[in-house]
Formats: C-alpha cells, structure tokens, sequence
C-alpha cells in the first residue's frame, strides 16, 4: 500500500475543478444574458422615437391646416389619433389654439398628450 500509484486522483481532483470553474462562468454568462435582455426590454418600452414621430406629425398637420377646410382638418385629426392607437397602442390627443403674438411671432399654441401604458408624455408648445 506504500507503493500506490496516486496519478489517477489528481487527474480526477483537476476534473472536477474544472467542472466546478466551468459551471460558475455558466451560472455568470446566464446572469448576464438575463441583465442584457431587461435592459434592453427597458429601452424598447421608452418611446422616444414615437414621441417624436408624433409631433412631427402634429406640426405637419398645424402647418396644413391654415390650407385646409375645417372639416379635412377634423379628418386628419381623427386619422393621426386613431393610426397612433392602431400601430403603437397609444392614447393621443392634440390641440392647435389660434395663433397668438409671442416674441414678436405669431405662434400657434399646440398641446399634445401621448400615452401607451407605460409612458406618458404631455406638452404645450407654440409653433
């Protein structure tokens, strides 16, 4: 029993640390992949960009409007409401004021109120 060859179990304690080693890099790539994907969740639910779209849209229509009969406008109104509920499931509405002399302009005063459930946005500005 002096003589025992003990080769073999630094063969199997080396396996089994690297068994250990390769399950803990498991377990953090795991954690990581869980923390990239709620971040990434969390910016997707921000709608910047939706925002934006829809002021561009309400100054298009501002901009038209002095062109356009009463009832178009009415008609455009109901058109961005209602693509905006359909497309990214948001509640907006808007209104353009009669214009009014601001710094030496004469500016329309625009309100708009956008949410989606989990943002809500509300603006007056004149333009």
């Amino acid at each position: 029993m002096a003589c025992m060859n003990e080769d073999g179990q630094w063969i199997v304690l080396m396996g089994l640390l690297v068994a250990v080693g390769m399950f803990f890099l498991a377990l953090i790539i795991n954690q990581s992949a869980l923390v990239g994907q709620t971040t990434a969740e969390g910016v997707l639910e921000f709608s910047k960009n939706d925002i934006r779209d829809l002021r561009e849209a309400v100054f298009d229509y501002v901009n038209a409007s002095t062109t356009l009969a009463p009832g178009q406008c009415a008609d455009i109104q109901k058109d961005i409401v209602a693509i905006s509920l359909e497309r990214k499931n948001a509640v907006v509405s808007f209104s353009a004021g009669d214009p009014q002399h601001v710094s030496g302009r004469w500016l329309h005063p625009v309100k708009i109120h956008y949410n989606n459930g989990v943002t809500v946005y509300n603006e007056t500005v004149y333009y």
